[in-house]
C-alpha cells in the first residue's frame, strides 16, 4: 500500500428535516458539487462507497439507487455501516481502495433520511447499537442513557457541572449559526440549555444532538491523479479502534478506550508528538453526540491531560483563538447528526478549513496545515480518528 490519497472535491447538503426531497435527490445535493469541485464526471469514478445505517429509511440499497439516479452504473460500489461512525468507515474503505492500487478515483457518500420514521422508532433503533439483550432489552437503555453514564461519571471524578456541559452546546450553536448547512442556525445561551427539559440526567434537550436528514460527499484520488489538482488536502493517517458493546465490561466511564487507541495510532502514523498533539493541529471535529462526550474527546485525543477537558471549555480554549478550535462547524450538536453522513461531513469541514474556504466568522487560523476528525459509533463500539493535511507525508 503505497499510494498517497487526497480529497480533491467536496459536496454537502443542507442538514435538517428534509421532507422536500427523497433519498436519491438528497444524495445528489452532495454528489453534484463534489464532482464539480473535483472537475471529474461520473465516468471517471472507479468505485464508490456509501456510509449509511439506513434502518429508519424506506430505501436500503442506496448504492444501487445512486447507480441509477446519479448515472454511476456499472461502477463497483459498497454500502458501509458502523453505527454513527459509518461515514468515516466509508472513507476508510475508499482510502484503502486507492492505497492498495485498486482505484484512482473514489466517490464517498454519507447519507441518511432518518426522519422517514417516527422518533420513538428511531430512538429504539439507535438503542440497538448497544448490547441488545443485556442493556437495551432488559434495562431499556437508549443512547441518551448510555452517554449519561459517562456524563455523570465524569462529573463525579473531575467535578464537571451541568453548566460546564451547557457551555459546549453554547459554543457549538455559536458556530452552527454561521454555517449555512447546519440544522440549527441560532445562537443560544447558558440559561436556554439549563432550562430545557431533561432527557437523561444530566443531559437536557440542548445537550443532545438532533435527529437529522442530510448528505455529504468527498472525491478521493490517488497521488498520480491529484498531482495537478490545485485545491486538495491529503489523508495523512487514520487510526481505527473497536470497543465492547456491553457496558458491564467497562471499568472507566470517563474515557472511550477505542478513541484513545485510534488517536494514538493516527498520531504515530502522521509523525505527531503524543505529548502535545494540539500543537501540530489547526483544529478538530470531534463526535459531540452529547455535550459531555465532546469534553471526554478532548482528553481521548490528547488535547489536554485527563480531567482537564472541562477546563478547556470553561476557559473557551476550544473556540477560534484558543488552544485548539473544536467543532466550529456546529458539530453534531448544532450542525446535525445524520448518522451515515457525519464522518463524511467532518471530512468536508477539514477540507474547507485547511483551504481557508469556511464561512466568515468560523474560519480557523491555518498555520500547521493539519486537521483532526474523531468519529464514534455507539459508545466507542467503532472509532475512527483521521488526520488531514495540506502537505502529504
Amino acid at each position: 500500500m503505497s499510494e498517497n490519497v487526497a480529497i480533491i472535491g467536496i459536496g454537502h447538503s443542507k442538514f435538517g428535516t428534509r421532507k422536500d426531497v427523497n433519498l436519491p435527490e438528497l444524495a445528489w445535493e452532495a454528489i453534484k458539487p463534489a464532482l464539480d469541485s473535483a472537475n471529474v464526471e461520473q465516468k471517471d469514478i472507479d468505485f464508490y462507497v456509501v456510509g449509511n445505517a439506513g434502518m429508519w429509511s424506506s430505501e436500503a440499497a442506496v448504492p444501487s439507487l445512486m447507480a441509477e439516479y446519479a448515472d454511476l452504473a456499472p461502477k463497483g460500489s459498497m454500502r458501509v455501516e458502523a453505527a454513527c461512525a459509518s461515514g468515516n468507515a466509508a472513507i476508510r474503505v475508499g482510502y484503502t481502495a486507492i492505497k492498495s492500487g485498486g482505484a484512482d478515483i473514489v466517490l464517498v457518500l454519507g447519507i441518511e433520511k432518518m426522519q422517514e420514521s417516527p422518533n420513538p422508532t428511531i430512538i429504539e433503533l439507535i438503542g440497538r447499537f448497544g448490547s441488545y439483550f443485556w442493556e437495551f432489552e432488559n434495562f431499556g437503555l437508549t443512547f441518551p442513557g448510555y452517554y449519561a453514564m459517562y456524563g455523570t461519571a465524569y462529573m463525579a471524578k473531575y467535578g464537571a457541572t451541568e453548566e460546564d456541559y451547557a457551555k459546549v452546546a453554547v459554543k457549538n450553536h455559536y458556530y452552527g449559526a454561521k454555517n449555512p448547512y447546519a440544522q440549527f442556525r441560532k445562537e443560544i445561551d447558558i440559561d436556554t440549555v439549563l432550562k430545557s427539559p431533561y432527557i437523561a440526567w444530566p443531559f437536557k434537550l440542548f445537550d443532545c444532538s438532533p435527529i437529522t436528514d442530510g448528505a455529504a460527499a468527498v472525491i478521493l484520488a490517488s497521488e498520480e491523479f491529484a498531482k495537478d489538482v490545485e485545491d486538495k488536502i491529503w489523508i495523512l493517517s487514520q487510526g481505527v479502534g473497536t470497543g465492547t458493546a456491553n457496558l458491564s465490561r467497562r471499568d472507566d466511564f470517563t474515557t472511550l478506550p477505542s478513541a484513545s487507541y485510534a488517536a494514538e495510532q493516527a498520531y504515530k502514523k502522521a509523525g505527531i508528538d503524543l505529548d502535545a498533539p494540539w500543537k501540530y493541529l489547526d483544529g478538530a471535529n470531534v463526535h459531540d453526540c452529547f455535550t459531555a462526550p465532546e469534553i471526554i474527546a478532548y482528553e481521548d485525543c490528547r488535547f489536554c491531560k485527563r480531567g482537564e477537558g472541562v477546563e478547556l471549555i470553561r476557559e473557551e480554549q476550544t473556540y477560534i483563538g484558543g488552544r485548539i478550535p473544536v467543532n466550529i462547524d456546529g458539530g453534531l450538536k448544532a450542525k446535525g447528526h445524520p448518522i451515515g453522513a457525519t464522518g463524511v461531513s467532518q471530512a468536508v469541514e477539514a477540507y474547507k478549513q485547511l483551504l481557508s474556504q469556511a464561512e466568515k466568522g468560523r474560519q480557523a487560523d491555518i498555520k500547521n496545515g493539519r486537521w483532526l476528525t474523531h468519529n464514534v459509533g455507539g459508545t466507542g463500539h467503532f472509532t475512527y480518528v483521521t488526520i488531514y493535511g495540506l502537505e502529504k507525508r
